[in-house]
């Protein structure tokens, strides 16, 4: 069974309430992966989520502790997450790149990909920050250095551009538009799949004897509406781009 590790894609939220001269707060958990997570297991496909607040200290930082998994999936999760673990950000001690060991892992075979949000590729306010990061080496597209998100609240349109590529093969027609995405640049050596209101939506490279892809809108809301996690067709697109990632044809 194809080993599938997804970091990020939770978040906690904190509300404060007044009601008149009152005021008190209120502490909430979230999580954005839930349809992702089903859609995957409509095709066999089982997908471990590590909650963004665990990624500082349990996400794996070597090529061994990698080698666990066949696919790993970063979504809305930043660069601080990975390379701040507690023993650096709070002791001061040395501790293992992750996202290094992660570039490593890809090139002897593993699988890449980075969902779209904002805390993905530059992000909001340019605050995830992984232009210049180990991972901008073997991503297929090329990030920018500023805030890259294009808001779309009026829809922007979905096409497969690349019918033939495996990750596509199974997509079905009509999908639903999208409400927003990462802006990037597919590099020279990629795949361009599928676009988002003309910009990158799906990009595949060969990395070594790995794989990277990018998916640059959300995998729930609010990028990604419920409309399109009804659709028909999303298993299929979740499908199709981890059996590739994972080696598939």
């Amino acid at each position: 069974m194809t080993r599938v590790l997804l970091a990020g894609e939770s978040w906690i939220s904190t509300a404060t309430h007044v009601k008149g001269f009152d005021e008190f707060t209120s502490t909430t958990f979230h999580t954005g992966a839930d349809a992702f997570i089903a859609a995957a297991a409509e095709r066999g496909i089982e997908i471990e989520q590590m909650y963004a607040h665990d990624v500082p200290n349990r996400f794996p930082r070597d090529v061994d502790a990698l080698s666990s998994y066949d696919v790993v999936i970063l979504s809305d999760i930043g660069y601080n997450s990975f390379v701040l673990p507690p023993e650096t950000w709070l002791e001061g001690k040395r501790s293992g790149n992750p996202l290094t060991a992660l570039v490593e892992w890809t090139r002897r075979g593993g699988g890449l990909m980075m969902a779209g949000g904002y805390l993905s590729f530059q992000g909001f306010q340019a605050r995830a920050n992984f232009a210049r990061s180990p991972l901008a080496e073997v991503l297929p597209v090329t990030m920018r250095d500023s805030d890259d998100r294009v808001e779309a609240p009026e829809g922007a349109e979905v096409e497969v551009v690349a019918p033939d590529h495996p990750v596509a093969a199974d997509w079905p027609a009509g999908a639903p538009e999208l409400l927003g995405y990462n802006h990037v640049v597919a590099k020279d050596d990629a795949q361009v799949v599928a676009t988002v209101g003309g910009d990158v939506l799906v990009a595949t490279a060969e990395v070594g004897a790995g794989r990277s892809l990018v998916w640059t809108s959300d995998i729930g809301p609010h990028w990604c509406p419920d409309e399109f996690l009804a659709w028909p067709g999303f298993p299929a697109v979740v499908g199709g781009m981890i059996s590739w990632l994972a080696g598939g044809a």
